[in-house]
């Protein structure tokens, strides 16, 4: 006799499942051993996805070169990553200043990284700084520094390691850039400039080291959801427009730093060249861009005089 459709419909969703976690558990795996030994270069490890991303890699068996401002919590990281590991599986991380606001260090900089291991397989730029403002409140000193830490700094890296990646015929940049890359929001003019910038570059850099065996990546993420910041006690809640409030909320969805990392692992390992981390706002948004500008920019001008819309992009 036949099972009834109620019941073998639940048992199918089962077993779907279970083959999709048998395989998602299998990838992961396969993506850690394809890092094994694999010379890595992450440029700020003491951020919220940098350090995650210390912690994958070093998990996986990866030669770790940390790049960061701060030398107190480089060695905090280094401590964190190098407690708990087995010295036969995994090798301690090199650590380097790296500072892409101060662009006369640069040479320094990729002097110190090359002479860690004599190469560099990875490179993972993933330094940014932000900047919320009008634009005539915003001086061409902060304009020029977000430049450098988002677009000049990043390339000259990439420069640098260059050489050796193709005279090896084989390497891997990764940029992890944001989706204002590619839309530009109100009160965020140098940022998304900066990040339009870079996007243009390793776009570039990607056609042009292509025929060495070169891989270029770019992940164009929303913004990095590191914690919850909820309401003082005591503070009234906003009165809002209650779709204002929802596209608000859609745009500022963010992602959690240990959901970016795992997404840059695997767009190391499957060598993508183009990944786009986004909810179906920014998403939509990015087609108008496209299709229909003018009603995007519309959309993005009665954003600005709304409150919440203002506050949240």
């Amino acid at each position: 006799m036949a099972l009834p459709f109620v019941v073998v419909l639940p048992l199918l969703i089962v077993v779907a499942a279970g083959v999709y976690y048998i395989y998602n558990e299998v990838i992961r795996f396969m993506s850690k051993s394809l890092v094994r030994n694999k010379v890595v270069v992450i440029t700020d490890a003491v951020s919220g996805v940098g350090t995650e991303c210390a912690h994958l890699f070093h998990k996986g068996g990866a030669r770790l070169i940390l790049g960061g401002t701060n030398w107190d919590k480089l060695e905090s990281l280094y401590d964190s990553l190098t407690s708990d590991a087995d010295p036969r599986e995994t090798f301690a991380p090199k650590l380097v200043i790296l500072d892409f606001s101060d662009m006369d260090s640069m040479e320094d900089v990729v002097s110190e990284v090359l002479e860690c291991y004599g190469c560099v397989d990875l490179l993972i730029c993933n330094s940014s700084m932000k900047l919320k403002a009008p634009i005539q409140s915003v001086s061409l000193e902060m304009d020029r520094n977000i430049m450098d830490v988002n677009y000049f700094g990043p390339s000259a890296l990439a420069k640098g390691v260059l050489p050796t990646m193709i005279s090896r015929r084989s390497g891997h940049i990764l940029l992890v850039n944001s989706i204002q890359g590619r839309l530009a929001v109100p009160f965020r003019s140098s940022y998304a400039a900066s990040k339009h910038a870079a996007q243009a570059f390793f776009d570039c850099l990607r056609a042009e080291v292509e025929e060495y065996g070169i891989v270029v990546s770019t992940i164009s993420h929303t913004f990095i959801d590191a914690s919850h910041h909820p309401l003082a006690a005591g503070e009234p809640a906003p009165k809002t427009n209650a779709l204002a409030a929802f596209i608000a909320s859609q745009l500022t969805h963010g992602v959690r730093p240990s959901v970016l990392a795992n997404e840059i692992l695997q767009t190391v390992n499957r060598k993508r060249k183009e990944v786009v981390l986004a909810h179906p706002i920014p998403r939509v948004a990015l087609c108008l861009r496209s299709f229909c500008p003018p009603f995007l920019f519309a959309v993005l001008a009665a954003g600005v005089k709304d409150s919440v819309l203002t506050e949240q992009m």
